[in-house]
């Protein structure tokens, strides 16, 4: 079915009325339900999902407040402790820092390998670590207690819930996600696409300097310890990173998903995660008002995706010239951003956003019915085309492991 084709979806969700929750620390990021969800789009062959803005600019759905269940850290070889120890901690910078992005670039930079791709694989040896933090419950029909279920719907990494709040105003790149349902969760990882496959093989070196250059910002703006002045005389390595894990609820799916932070603000007046975290960014400078323009219709879409879904209350944005020289600083609390860009025409809106979500993780609900580890549904999107979807079994999409299988289905999990 193409891009014109009829929606037939029909209303799930009905509304509900709830008292003014619309405060950080408040139990619900919007208060209301939403009218009417859609679905899924009927055709000949399997059913599809059409991503067209209009069907999801209705109410900004129920989105529960992100609570921080674990976090881990991976060190300069990517691998995988059950601690804190890579969390970095924010300095505060002058306001016309002068920072050069392009120093240490050709001779203090360890790249990670990022045609290795990792999956879901260090989320999956969070939750083996932490098993005894998650409620569950016996799986239907079984009741010898040798396998047990997640108390989440769905488990995934926050990129990959990013990419699908920001496609209703995509028009550039599609996405492949793969989904496995295994004992009653929902385990959501990307694969990637071939045109992706092509960007990163034949990335230019100007684009992969400037890649470097967000790096190297978050280098001048973090200390290692709580009490401590950044070094950007070391070395930057992108295989160290710090992610949170948290837990929240968008309508009737429950989450578990994880991501990875840049910094701690310890003079926060949040004193629990991830209330005091911050993500760094960086960005060309702004000139002109068409400049700022676009700044709010484009980029801070992302923004506000990565941070808004795990409860990120703030972005420290360090502006560059062309020569990689850092000449302002500015801070987007994540909870205004939506008011920042309301007067731009034809912007983008955070209720479709998260209604497409939303709509997603119902359609995977209801098309993916095999629960078996080595079956995959791939989900497809394309730049204005509906969501499609293919089942794979025993393929090379397969990334649920035997050594998390054998350990999740094991009696007194």
């Amino acid at each position: 079915m193409d891009r014109h084709s009829r929606f037939t979806g029909q209303p799930p969700y009905k509304r509900k009325e709830e008292g003014n929750k619309e405060s950080h620390n408040n139990k619900y990021v919007r208060s209301s339900y939403y009218s009417h969800v859609p679905s899924s789009v009927a055709s000949s062959h399997s059913p599809v999902l059409s991503v067209r803005r209009h069907l999801y600019d209705v109410d900004f759905p129920l989105y529960k407040q992100p609570v921080e269940i674990g976090h881990f850290s991976l060190d300069s070889s990517r691998r995988f402790f059950n601690d804190a120890r890579m969390l970095r901690h924010y300095v505060e910078a002058d306001g016309c820092p002068n920072f050069n992005l392009r120093d240490g670039y050709t001779d203090r930079f360890i790249k990670r390998d990022d045609g290795i791709k990792e999956r879901l694989d260090h989320l999956l040896r969070w939750i083996l670590e932490n098993r005894s933090k998650l409620q569950r419950t016996p799986v239907d029909g079984d009741t010898s207690g040798s396998s047990c279920r997640l108390s989440a719907d769905f488990v995934t990494w926050r990129g990959h819930l990013t990419k699908l709040l920001t496609t209703p105003y995509e028009t550039q790149e599609g996405w492949l996600l793969a989904v496995t349902l295994f004992n009653g969760t929902y385990y959501i990882s990307e694969v990637e696409t071939e045109a992706a496959r092509r960007n990163r093989e034949n990335r230019t070196e100007r684009h992969a300097e400037m890649m470097y250059w967000g790096y190297k910002f978050e280098q001048y703006m973090c200390a290692d310890e709580p009490n401590g002045l950044p070094d950007p005389s070391g070395v930057v390595n992108t295989n160290e990173a710090f992610c949170t894990v948290v837990q929240t609820r968008l309508t009737d799916h429950s989450l578990l998903f994880s991501g990875e932070v840049d910094c701690r603000d310890n003079s926060s007046r949040f004193k629990v995660a991830p209330g005091y975290y911050v993500e760094l960014k960086t960005s060309a400078e702004i000139c002109t008002p068409k400049q700022r323009s676009n700044l709010h219709r484009y980029k801070l879409l992302k923004w506000w995706a990565q941070s808004f879904l795990p409860g990120v209350p703030r972005i420290i944005a360090g502006f560059r010239d062309n020569d990689g020289l850092v000449v302002s600083l500015e801070t987007f609390e994540t909870a205004k951003i939506s008011q920042l860009i309301k007067h731009e025409q034809n912007c983008w809106k955070p209720n479709v956003c998260m209604n497409l979500c939303n709509a997603f993780l119902s359609f995977v609900k209801k098309v993916v019915t095999q629960d078996d580890y080595r079956v995959v549904y791939l989900f497809s999107w394309e730049p204005y085309k509906d969501v499609s979807y293919s089942v794979h079994k025993d393929s090379e999409y397969t990334f649920l492991h035997d050594w998390y299988v054998r350990e999740m289905t094991k009696q007194n999990f």
